[in-house]
């Protein structure tokens, strides 16, 4: 744990004197593939590239830009990862959730998640936003293990979902199962994931969930359905599919995040 308070102060230090001073911050955002848009709503806003702070580092995926911005989205302050680190881009999982005890001595005390995802539900669509009420680590990778004790992990924060619920209306509700990839799933996987529970599946999210309740962080994650899973419907699988619908929803996906964020 020494180790990783002096990582934390080190990445501090990048951004204050990058900045000249430190931001403090009350909501924290990680953005998905084709998601980060989103910092484009910003006002007052300050940008700094991951790899100008020490311990993060550069996403290689298409859709993840790569910054950390701060800056104003109504009255609150926020901080946006424009984009995310994956297991499958030969991170560590401690590397993927590292951001976050960053974010956390930045003053986070309020963590929405995004992602894309392919749908598993048969009545989900491409399009599609769904709020996470619950995950599956099919991945196994629990990054938990790097903090003493055993923590039980509570997202589902209800009070904060209903207030969102309330005020749009196009929102499903889901199980989300976490994968590592890089290569999509085969129908016969779909298929079991399928009878396990899982609406959606992805490659991402659940090691930042689990770390954002470990660090006694209220967490939401919410997913966009950008394709159907393997065998769901017969055609086959693109990246860059996931890339057009997201940019297809994006109005949608920005009302949505600016509800979460007013409502916390």
């Amino acid at each position: 744990m020494r180790k990783l308070e002096l990582k934390i102060n080190e990445s501090l230090k990048s951004i204050k004197d990058y900045f000249d001073f430190l931001p403090k911050v009350k909501i924290g955002l990680i953005l998905g593939s084709g998601l980060g848009e989103m910092a484009d709503e910003i006002g007052d806003i300050l940008s700094i590239p991951y790899e100008k702070i020490y311990g993060f580092l550069r996403p290689t995926v298409e859709g993840h830009k790569g910054n950390l911005v701060f800056g104003k989205l109504g009255n609150k302050s926020v901080c946006i990862m424009q984009g995310r680190f994956h297991y499958y881009e030969g991170n560590t999982i401690g590397d993927i959730v590292y951001p976050l005890f960053v974010m956390k001595r930045l003053g986070v005390s309020h963590l929405i998640i995004t992602n894309a995802a392919g749908g598993i539900n048969p009545s989900f669509k491409p399009g599609d936003l769904v709020i996470i009420e619950d995950y599956i680590n099919f991945a196994m990778k629990n990054p938990s293990t790097n903090l003493r004790g055993i923590k039980p992990v509570i997202f589902k924060d209800t009070n904060w979902i209903e207030s969102i619920s309330r005020k749009f209306e196009d929102l499903k509700r889901g199980v989300y199962i976490f994968v590592t990839g890089p290569s999509y799933e085969t129908p016969s996987e779909i298929k079991m994931f399928r009878k396990l529970g899982a609406d959606m599946v992805g490659m991402s999210t659940v090691p930042e969930i689990i770390t954002a309740s470990s660090l006694g962080i209220r967490v939401l994650g919410f997913s966009c359905i950008t394709n159907m899973a393997a065998g769901i419907l017969e055609k086959p699988l693109s990246h860059q599919e996931v890339i057009e619908v997201s940019k297809m929803v994006k109005d949608k996906f920005k009302k949505l995040i600016k509800i979460a964020v007013m409502e916390a």
